[in-house]
């Protein structure tokens, strides 16, 4: 008895410290290893944030859809339900038997759904039913948000888009990708000891910040409504239109064509998809008239009763004959840029020399990124003084032999604009939590001084003669405002004559309106368009469409208003 007793007591001993050693001591290390056996963990993608206009407008928000899944040991199927599946699914049966062929437990069948393909696969695989006839072991539903573009094609290129698991592709969507999403979450699944799903999960959710946009839905729709019809009109390869506040650089509205649906990203190409407004370049032609045209008034080689004999047609620098479009005779240096007279310009040019037109050219940003938060902007170029070839003097000051972008114009005659301040250009106006509390808000930034409030004066005035009669682009004058700009017509180089094409050309046409009291600026460009090459006939009619329409729209009173108000007072 008493060595029973005492290996009884000595059994117990061991299994007490054995029980010790596993609830106390290895108690954390078992209960993680029990959960990792338990709990199978699913990686899923935060709900991103959405984005809107100015207004407080949908442009990006989120679906919530269902996504199937299935775990391939458990999946049993017969060929009857194969073939209703792959019916529900609209893909052959061998693309959902391949799903199968893996060790994988969890492996996707095919992801977000629409609600009625979502409920023609719970009805095909029997999971609204009970008893024999019921669903077939092995699948699920899991939710999963959709990011959906209420909006269509509207203002594709400045919203982006996303992949199929909510990954940043272009766009605002990609610049802003770490406020428009927070860290991650994951879903949870209970299985037995043989690996079997005993619940669909519990997820863990976050959601990322609101991003408000400075574009207004109503301006982007007319830009792109006259884009439309312009590329139509001159069967164009591509256009691009901006319109921006030029004094605080929001940018009110950006469209390209072609252009591409948000929510068909998948069958959209490089050629839709592209930002040509900020990733394209060009010669500005006429359009750089502006950079010679304000150098001559700040460094006072030239003023408006300076005149330029431009009788003969063509000017000669460097063995290079540069011609004007039209002969004209002797003018003004307001009718030089009035009429575009590339002779009257390259005189200009002589007179400042190649350092001050290379100087003029960098304080309005010519070779540097604007800075827009948009991703893959470039930075165009212009060559250095000393690497000037004998013809550049005759060339850069009619917008040949540089490289700017759509973006970059802009912002030069914005400066004119706005009293002589490069402005930073930007989309977002502020950023808040997906409760409504305002985290991040953008302030304007003047810029940095380029001309004097005097030379950026007088050379508003000198671009409203522009669009009056006399001037290049009367077809952009606008009824009731005074609007003030420049055209740009441009010859594109013939990639295999290394020469300028005769028949392929960039126009254009950039202003501002009201053109005392501007409350935009605008940018069109058209890329090579047929019947017609001139900025003033191709590209100045959509200007003043759109500024037309613009005007109205944001409720700007007609420039003669006040002095027929005061008539009918007197009357």
């Amino acid at each position: 008895m008493i060595i029973l007793n005492t290996a009884v007591v000595f059994a117990f001993f061991i299994v007490f410290f054995r029980l010790a050693g596993l609830m106390v001591f290895d108690h954390r290390i078992l209960s993680e290893k029990a959960k990792s056996q338990q709990i199978k963990a699913q990686e899923i993608r935060v709900t991103r944030g959405n984005i809107y206009d100015r207004r407080g407008r949908d442009l990006a928000v989120n679906m919530e859809l269902e996504s199937l899944y299935c775990d391939a040991k458990e999946v049993t199927m017969d060929r009857d339900r194969m073939a209703r599946l792959s019916a529900a699914l609209g893909v052959s049966p061998g693309a959902i038997q391949a799903k199968f062929q893996t060790d994988k437990r969890f492996t996707w069948i095919n992801r977000k759904l629409a609600p009625e393909t979502a409920q023609r696969v719970k009805t095909a695989l029997g999971m609204e039913k009970k008893g024999p006839d019921a669903s077939v072991r092995g699948f699920g539903f899991m939710p999963e948000a959709k990011r959906f573009y209420p909006k269509g094609i509207l203002a594709s290129h400045i919203i982006g888009s996303v992949g199929l698991d909510n990954q940043p592709l272009e766009g605002i969507e990609l610049a802003y990708d770490g406020q428009l999403k927070t860290s991650g979450g994951k879903v949870y699944f209970a299985r037995d000891a043989s690996g079997k799903m005993l619940s669909p999960g519990v997820e863990m959710e976050a959601r990322g910040n609101d991003i408000l946009l400075t574009i207004d839905e109503g301006l982007q729709y007319i830009v792109e409504k006259e884009l439309d019809k312009a590329m139509l009109k001159w069967r164009a390869v591509a256009a691009s239109a901006i319109m921006m506040d030029p004094f605080t650089g929001e940018i009110l509205a950006l469209a390209n064509r072609p252009s591409y649906d948000l929510n068909e990203i998948g069958r959209s190409g490089k050629n839709e998809v592209r930002n040509r407004a900020i990733t394209d370049v060009y010669e500005p032609g006429s359009t750089f008239k502006i950079i010679v045209g304000t150098a001559a008034l700040e460094e006072n080689a030239g003023s408006l009763n300076s005149t330029f004999d431009c009788s003969r047609g063509s000017i000669e620098v460097g063995g290079k004959v540069i011609h004007d479009a039209h002969r004209h005779g002797l003018l003004t240096f307001r009718e030089v840029i009035q009429k575009s007279s590339n002779v009257g310009s390259v005189m200009i040019g002589l007179k400042l020399g190649k350092e001050t037109i290379y100087k003029y050219a960098k304080l309005y940003g010519v070779g540097e990124k604007t800075g827009i938060d948009l991703p893959g902007e470039v930075s165009g170029w212009i060559r250095s003084p000393e690497r000037w070839s004998a013809t550049s003097i005759g060339a850069i000051p009619i917008g040949q032999e540089v490289a700017v972008t759509p973006l970059q114009v802009l912002r030069a005659y914005s400066a004119i604009a706005n009293g002589g301040f490069l402005v930073k250009p930007r989309l977002v106006s502020e950023i808040r939590t997906h409760e409504g509390r305002t985290i991040f808000r953008y302030g304007a930034d003047k810029g940095r001084k380029v001309i004097s409030a005097r030379t950026a004066e007088v050379f508003r005035d000198i671009l409203k003669s522009v669009v009056e009669e006399g001037g290049t682009a009367t077809q952009a004058s606008v009824d009731g405002n005074q609007v003030a700009g420049k055209t740009g017509t441009a010859q594109l180089m013939d990639k295999n004559t290394k020469k300028y094409s005769k028949d392929r050309f960039v126009s254009s046409f950039v202003g501002f309106a009201p053109a005392d009291s501007p409350r935009f600026s605008l940018i069109v460009v058209v890329h090579e368009p047929k019947g017609q090459i001139y900025g003033g006939v191709v590209a100045a009619p959509v200007f003043k469409a759109i500024t037309d329409q613009a005007l109205s729209y944001m409720n700007v009173p007609r420039d003669d208003s006040s002095r027929n108000n005061l008539l009918l007072v007197a009357r």
